[in-house]
């Protein structure tokens, strides 16, 4: 399956008044009379002042500067000894191990770290429960000996008033589906609310899976909606689980719902999913299940609503469905069904809204007039119908700077134009002042794409992916690289927006010895899944890139909706 130091003192704290026995027994707890412990620090009494008019100057300079100095090495040696005092600690030093257990999955050392600091009177914090209930609720621990130890350090934990976080919930709800109790898991996640603590994607997992893993639709369903209530957003695994319990419950309804989240959020699957998918297809009651005869009229308006790609407006047809792997043709149809593959149009406000939140990242990352000033160029040199990022071009299969590559690439991207013009190439400043750059064919052609306003050289300092990534967006032009845009930076901009743009905007590029450079324009199709408007389903996975293998799509097709197509298409043909 898919899955994925602060104490607290309360001077008269029992069992009967500890958060945790309120949770266990599920009596609102009120938590106000936990407080911070306060670590005092040391106090440093003050030298006696030095009498300026009882000694000549000389001796006053010679005695401040002592003074000084002995104070400095005096400071350094307190905040040593603090330092290594605070490390020697026996709660650091408990800390220390701990974590080693973690590292190496070892419960049964870390049991016996965690007894032996209880005998030697040692306060534990909210990290070292935290990793104790980790390693009882993880894989080695969830035998019958992680699960009872689980909960009695969870239980001594409020015993103790040790307010719990995220990751204390979290893993005691992994407890509670370890011992085949999702309720109990949903029962905790409910809880932390109350606590002051705000539940996370995994926190909702424990009680999701177990419900889904044991059939439970309808609790599963709750779930799904208190994750939503709480401002959290099912991933793949999450309606991947979901999808697969609605199709073992024979609930229709939910099994589009989920298609159409999957197609929403995710858009290409992974295989695990796929064959989820795949198993609703190949079903009985999904052959039972559609409209006989459906409002054409409808069906075509909600495809307009919807932008292209899907219609919402359940599933058409009746009889078995054909599942097959198929692959698209470089005109998108599917070499199965023969099903013609839509691009679905971005709205022009979310390019404006993205290229607005790029320049606000930006600037909190980058030396904001340097960007501010980059704007002003492409301002005035601007639009581009393509952006080259000139640093991933030139190194391309290359251990040094290839002029010559990137300049071949720059010409190509110039014919295939409309209006001839040459595309802009990012490039950083040590690209174009050192280096191969001092050569004096790439100093004229560097010369030349900058008296064109062609090229834009980024300052010392900066990443240039801002730089053309956002000449790329604000110019809604193509975008040259090879950079699979995976990384943090690139997380930040969200998985919404971003993937969309990326796919309709991105140029690769590979090179050969017999092909030579080779470009590979954006698809005239949407790799997302998508629903015809005669019940089709074309479901992309993440096999095959469309570079050196072709992706693989799960294409489900009914009769009825076959006869329909390729009378359609016969007459599309006269």
């Amino acid at each position: 399956m898919l899955v994925r130091r602060m104490g607290y003192f309360s001077p008269s704290l029992s069992i009967k008044t500890s958060p945790f026995f309120s949770l266990l027994t599920k009596t609102p707890f009120p938590f106000h009379h936990l407080r911070p412990i306060h670590f005092f620090k040391p106090i440093h009494t003050k030298s006696p002042q030095t009498h300026l008019f009882s000694m000549n100057r000389k001796t006053h300079f010679t005695t401040s500067a002592a003074f000084l100095q002995e104070s400095t090495n005096t400071k350094t040696l307190s905040s040593r000894s603090a330092k290594k005092a605070r490390r020697d600690a026996p709660e650091s030093v408990l800390r220390h191990q701990l974590d080693q257990c973690s590292k190496r999955g070892d419960l049964q050392e870390a049991i016996r770290l965690y007894e032996e600091a209880k005998l030697n009177n040692i306060t534990l914090n909210v990290h070292h429960y935290n990793v104790l209930l980790y390693l009882c609720s993880s894989g080695s621990g969830t035998e019958g000996f992680g699960i009872e130890k689980g909960f009695q350090i969870f239980k001594q934990m409020g015993v103790n008033g040790v307010a719990p976080n995220e990751a204390t919930f979290t893993s005691a709800a992994r407890l509670a589906v370890a011992k085949q109790d999702p309720e109990m898991a949903f029962d905790l996640v409910k809880k932390m609310k109350s606590f002051g603590v705000p539940p996370k994607l995994r926190s909702y997992g424990p009680a999701l899976f177990g419900f889904c893993e044991k059939g439970m639709a309808d609790k599963a369903y709750e779930v799904d909606v208190h994750m939503g209530e709480s401002g959290v957003v099912a991933e793949e695994a999450e309606l991947s689980a979901l999808l697969k319990v609605s199709s073992f419950s024979k609930k229709a309804d939910k099994v589009y719902e989920m298609m159409h989240r999957l197609r929403a959020s995710v858009r290409q699957v992974c295989e695990e999913t796929a064959g989820v998918v795949e198993d609703w297809f190949n079903s009985e009651f999904a052959a039972e299940v559609g409209l006989q005869d459906w409002d054409v009229r409808k069906v075509k308006e909600g495809v307009v609503k919807g932008g292209g790609g899907w219609h919402g407006q359940g599933w058409l047809g009746k009889g078995n469905w054909t599942v097959v792997r198929a692959e698209m043709d470089s005109s998108g149809a599917c070499r199965s069904c023969g099903e013609k593959l839509v691009c679905i149009d971005i709205d022009p406000k979310e390019t404006e809204n993205f290229a607005n939140s790029l320049v606000k990242l930006a600037c909190e990352r980058e030396v904001k007039a340097n960007f501010v000033q980059f704007q002003d160029w492409l301002q005035k040199h601007g639009p581009f119908d393509a952006v080259v990022d000139g640093a991933n071009v030139g190194l391309i299969t290359q251990r040094n700077f290839n002029f010559s590559q990137l300049r071949s690439v720059v010409n190509k991207l110039r014919q295939m134009s409309e209006s001839k013009k040459l595309p802009l190439v990012i490039l950083h400043k040590s690209r174009t002042t050192g280096g191969p750059a001092q050569h004096p064919n790439n100093k004229k052609l560097l010369e030349s794409w900058k008296k064109a306003g062609a090229l834009y050289a980024t300052p010392h300092g900066s990443n240039d992916d801002w730089y053309w990534l956002y000449a790329a967006v604000s110019s809604k032009g193509l975008l040259l690289t090879n950079d699979e845009m995976r990384d943090h930076l690139f997380q930040l901009l969200g998985t919404s927006f971003f993937p969309r743009w990326k796919e309709k905007h991105q140029i690769r590029m590979t090179a050969s010895r017999d092909d030579g450079l080779k470009l590979h324009m954006p698809p005239p199709y949407s790799i997302v899944i998508q629903e015809s408007e005669q019940g089709c389903w074309h479901v992309p996975t993440l096999t095959g890139d469309d570079l050196e293998i072709p992706r693989q799509w799960l294409c489900a097709t009914r009769k009825k909706a076959l006869h329909s197509l390729f009378r359609r298409n016969g007459e599309s043909n006269h």
